[in-house]
C-alpha cells in the first residue's frame, strides 16, 4: 500500500492514479478516500490525476490516539502533498474534509494549490453559539459521541439514512450505497472517529476562510440534513474573497454519491475555467 510516514509515526495511507493535474480529495466522516471513488473514477478517465488519503483513524490509515484533531489532520494533508510533490492542485473535501482543506490552506497556504472545492462542507462553524445562532446545538453532537460510544456499527447503519436522504418521503435507498457507508465507517478506529467528532463540531475555520485567495467552489445541498447549508456553506460564502455557491435543490449530504453525475460536470467545469 501507498502509505507516508508522518513525525509520530502514524502512517497515512494514500490512492495515487493516473497523470495529469492533481486532484486532491479529503472525505468525510466517519468515512475514508473510498467514498471519493465516483468522482476518482471519472477524473482518472478524463485525464486527471487523482489523490485520496485516509484520515488518520480512518480506513487504512494508523490508529493512533494522539492527533486527532484538525491541526494534524491539516498537517498529514500537507505531508502527502509534499511526498508527492504536487503542483497546481486542486484540493476537494466533502464535509470533514471540507474543514481539512479549509485549515490546510490556512496553516500551509496555497503555494500547491490553485484552485479549492468544498462539497457540504462543515466550515465555518457547525456548533451554535452566541456569534452562530444558525449552527446546531451542542446536544446533537454529544448524540453522535453517544451513538458511537454505544453501538457505532449500528449508528452508522442508521445515519445512512438521513446522510443520504433515504428517510425522504418517496426516496429509495439504495442498499449497496447503506452498505458501503457503513463498511467504510467501520474500517476506521473507534478511537479517532470518536475524537474527530469535536473536530467537525467545535472548530472554527472562520479566520482559515479569511485567508484563502484563491478561487473557491461550495456545492452544498439545501435538503443536507447532517451540514445545514445556512450554518456553513452560505456562510462561507461571505467569508470567502473568491466564492462560488452552487445550491443543489433538494440534495442531500451524499450528494457526491447520489448526484455523482452532477457534481462531476460541476467539478470538471470549475476546474476547467
Amino acid at each position: 500500500m501507498n502509505t507516508v510516514a508522518m513525525k509520530d509515526g502514524t502512517r497515512i495511507y494514500y490512492k495515487d492514479w493516473g497523470q495529469g493535474r492533481p486532484l486532491v480529495f479529503s472525505h468525510g466522516w466517519p468515512l475514508n478516500s473510498d467514498a471519493w471513488d465516483p468522482q476518482m473514477l471519472f477524473f482518472a478517465n478524463q485525464g486527471f490525476r487523482v489523490i485520496a488519503h485516509d484520515r488518520r483513524g480512518h480506513g487504512r490509515s494508523s490508529q493512533p490516539p494522539q492527533g486527532n484533531d484538525m491541526d494534524t489532520y491539516a498537517d498529514d494533508l500537507a505531508a502527502v502533498i509534499d511526498h508527492l510533490d504536487l503542483r497546481d492542485a486542486v484540493l476537494i473535501g466533502h464535509s470533514t474534509g471540507g474543514g481539512e482543506v479549509a485549515h490546510y490552506l490556512g496553516r500551509h497556504g496555497a503555494k500547491r494549490v490553485s484552485k479549492a472545492v468544498l462539497i457540504g462542507a462543515v466550515p465555518p462553524l457547525m456548533l451554535k453559539t452566541a456569534a452562530n445562532p444558525k449552527g446546531l446545538p451542542m446536544d446533537v453532537f454529544d448524540g453522535i459521541r453517544k451513538g458511537v460510544a454505544d453501538n457505532r456499527s449500528q449508528f452508522y447503519q442508521e445515519l445512512a439514512m438521513p446522510f443520504f436522504g433515504f428517510n425522504r418521503p418517496g426516496a429509495k435507498a439504495a442498499q449497496g450505497t447503506i452498505d458501503a457507508f457503513w463498511a467504510q465507517g467501520m474500517s476506521g478506529g473507534i478511537v479517532g472517529q470518536y475524537a474527530c467528532i469535536r473536530e467537525f463540531s467545535e472548530v472554527d475555520y472562520t479566520d482559515d476562510l479569511k485567508k484563502i485567495d484563491i478561487p473557491v467552489l461550495l456545492l452544498h445541498g439545501d435538503d443536507d440534513q447532517i451540514v445545514p447549508i445556512d450554518a456553513s456553506a452560505r456562510s462561507a460564502e461571505k467569508l470567502l474573497k473568491h466564492a462560488t455557491l452552487k445550491v443543489y435543490a433538494g440534495a442531500s449530504h451524499g450528494m457526491c454519491a447520489v448526484e455523482a453525475d452532477k457534481v462531476n460536470a460541476d467539478l470538471l467545469a470549475f476546474i476547467g475555467s
